[in-house]
């Protein structure tokens, strides 16, 4: 299979084109099952050449070229309506009825806060273009009325969210005009996902009630439906909590496919490199030292236990809190001691063999360090964050 994708610069471009590159060189394990022969990339220094030979080869393309900030309005249609129209004559021009995709705006509906849009105007003059065109040569065209979209871009430019995620990532000053405004919000990774969907023939079809997406199997238009919708206020509460979390440890909560994992992951992007690192407190005596690593509200802490050569560490015991011990580096042994049929376990254990030993609530334990010259290197995990006010962890030798 031959893909084209014009406007491959930009944001959707960019991702997408990254993603039909993993498949072509079989890096994902093509979890698609797609056969990709050739990508072809065109965008503001492409020729028109090269858009020529792409158009008359292509058996597929992707259409996200488009103007969105131009410095007269008029160029709205000549950039939107202009483009579909000249790419559209080329595959007329070579007969080639290869199914394409046209990355449209909600604003096209024209409805609502778009009435007055000359971007939404030119958007819609482009779809009925693309219509056109399907019952004209026959060829399978899907048209995609996209929201905002999420996804790393160009800061100060047209995405509030890229903006807010730059600056804060950057501790740079930035202004939200209202905390109260509510974005639809469509992640990169998603619509790249709806975009595979359509490449393997899955895609979902809908219609538009306003400026409302109504799913519908014989719908007009084709969707990603997996939108999100926040306010400006909660975007911005999210990333201060995100620049905090190399300070208070504390990882927030992100269920699979929340807008706050995705959020987490794109402010990463903008990280400056002198943050891709940070320290952590070593709470350090003469047996070793004990470091807090990660917490979470919902399933505790991740921390790494160091004990030097011959040092015991532990003997207690909790009502309620369990943990897991893993040795990565060095050589130990484990002791648990029911504490109240006296029962003991041991457990010898080595960072060559990686083993979890689960701490049990109501058995005291310790940790020995068997070297007499190296350190034994342990990952603990535990079920709550440490509360001094309620520590339940009790003193009691093995």
């Amino acid at each position: 299979m031959k893909i084209l994708v014009t406007g491959a610069k930009g944001m959707a471009g960019t991702a997408f084109v990254d993603n039909l590159k993993s498949i072509k060189e079989n890096k994902n394990h093509n979890r698609y099952k797609l056969f990709i022969d050739e990508i072809y990339e065109y965008d503001l220094n492409s020729t028109e050449e090269e858009l020529e030979e792409y158009c008359r080869k292509a058996d597929f393309i992707f259409n996200f070229a488009g103007v969105n900030r131009p410095e007269n309005p008029e160029d709205f249609m000549k950039g939107n309506y202009g483009f579909a129209s000249e790419l559209l004559s080329l595959l007329k021009k070579y007969n080639n009825k290869a199914t394409i995709m046209l990355s449209s705006s909600i604003q096209a509906t024209l409805a609502g806060r778009f009435g007055n849009s000359e971007y939404g105007r030119s958007k819609k003059a482009g779809e009925e273009l693309f219509f056109s065109y399907a019952e004209e040569t026959g060829a399978k065209v899907a048209v995609y009325r996209f929201p905002n979209l999420m996804g790393h871009s160009r800061p100060n430019y047209n995405s509030a969210v890229s903006t807010f995620c730059w600056a804060i990532a950057n501790d740079e000053e930035f202004i939200v005009d209202n905390r109260c405004t509510e974005l639809e919000l469509l992640y990169i990774d998603d619509l790249v996902e709806g975009m595979f969907d359509l490449l393997e023939g899955k895609e979902i079809h809908c219609d538009f009630d306003g400026v409302e997406t109504i799913l519908d199997a014989n719908g007009r238009y084709c969707c990603v439906p997996v939108v999100h919708k926040v306010t400006l206020g909660e975007i911005v509460d999210l990333l201060q909590q995100f620049k905090e979390q190399s300070k208070t440890r504390m990882m927030l909560k992100m269920p699979e496919g929340s807008f706050i994992k995705k959020l987490y992951s794109l402010y990463l992007t903008y990280l400056p490199t002198d943050k891709f690192k940070y320290g952590l407190k070593m709470n350090c005596d003469d047996r070793g030292s004990f470091t807090e690593v990660l917490q979470t509200a919902e399933y505790g802490q991740v921390s790494v236990n160091i004990s030097k050569p011959g040092i015991t560490k532990g003997q207690h015991w909790h009502n309620s809190k369990w943990e897991l011990f893993i040795v990565v580096a060095g050589r130990g042994l484990i002791k648990e001691r029911n504490i109240h049929t006296g029962e003991i376990v041991e457990f010898e254990v080595s960072g060559d063999k990686l083993e979890v030993v689960q701490m049990i609530p109501g058995w005291t334990h310790n940790i020995i360090n068997l070297s007499e010259t190296d350190n034994l290197v342990t990952v603990m995990t535990c079920n709550e964050v440490f509360n001094p006010e309620k520590p339940d962890t009790f003193f009691e030798p093995v």
